[in-house]
């Protein structure tokens, strides 16, 4: 039975995951921003662990995390949660920025020191949800697509430094996916939210479940999935 940490299990690709994994009897340990969070994550999955910190503040998640009893073996870290705020780079302020870098880079990052250890034991799998904005940015989504740019940087350094040590590195580059940051983002647009348009998250998760299943001989580095309608 493997263990799985992961961020964003309470809406979109993360909640899809998180289905997928617990109906199949693998253990859960799901982070939930605050207390409140963490005891609906765990009515909504019996037998799941929580693990609580909130993202937008990584500089304490470490003191959190003190706190709490962490797993001492982790077989997938599973980074799916992620925030964003459209502007353009002459309008964005300071709070805008940060929120965004730490949500979706500062995070994870101190996530993945963390979980290291445990996943370095049982060879594990680091899997980052990016964002198509990590591979090209547009007008409005500077500060989001920075923060996927790097996430993307953080995902392909990390591979390279702990292949010796077994432990493998995917990035997931999911196009427009219907889901409540999507109505979000179509809000902040101006634009009228019609989710039949765009990826359904159980498609994302099923990518995402595939890439984490492979046979140890191979390892899914960048993958793509774009809306196919």
């Amino acid at each position: 039975m493997a263990t799985h940490v992961i961020t964003g299990a309470g809406s979109g690709i993360g909640a899809a995951v998180a289905r997928r994994l617990h109906a199949r009897g693998d253990e859960l340990v799901l982070h939930a921003r605050d207390a409140g969070r963490a005891k609906e994550l765990a009515a909504e999955y019996p037998g799941a662990r929580t693990l609580v910190g909130d993202l937008a503040d990584p500089d304490r998640l470490s003191w959190a995390f003190s706190h709490q009893k962490l797993p001492e073996r982790v077989d997938t870290l599973l980074h799916i949660a992620g925030v964003v705020d459209l502007g353009q780079i002459g309008e964005l302020t300071p709070k805008a920025w940060h929120h965004q870098l730490n949500v979706n880079l500062i995070a994870p990052a101190e996530l993945t020191r963390h979980f290291l250890p445990q996943l370095r034991v049982g060879k594990g799998h680091v899997l980052f949800v990016n964002s198509g904005a990590g591979l090209n940015a547009h007008a409005e989504w500077g500060a989001y697509a920075a923060s996927k740019h790097g996430l993307k940087a953080l995902a392909d350094s990390l591979r390279h430094e702990e292949h010796g040590n077994g432990v493998r590195v995917t990035s997931v580059y999911p196009g427009r996916t219907a889901s409540p940051m999507q109505a979000k983002v179509h809000q902040q647009e101006g634009k009228d939210y019609d989710p039949q348009r765009w990826i359904d998250p159980e498609s994302v998760a099923t990518t995402i479940v595939m890439a984490i299943d492979l046979p140890r001989d191979a390892e899914v580095n960048d993958l793509t999935v774009r809306p196919g309608r």
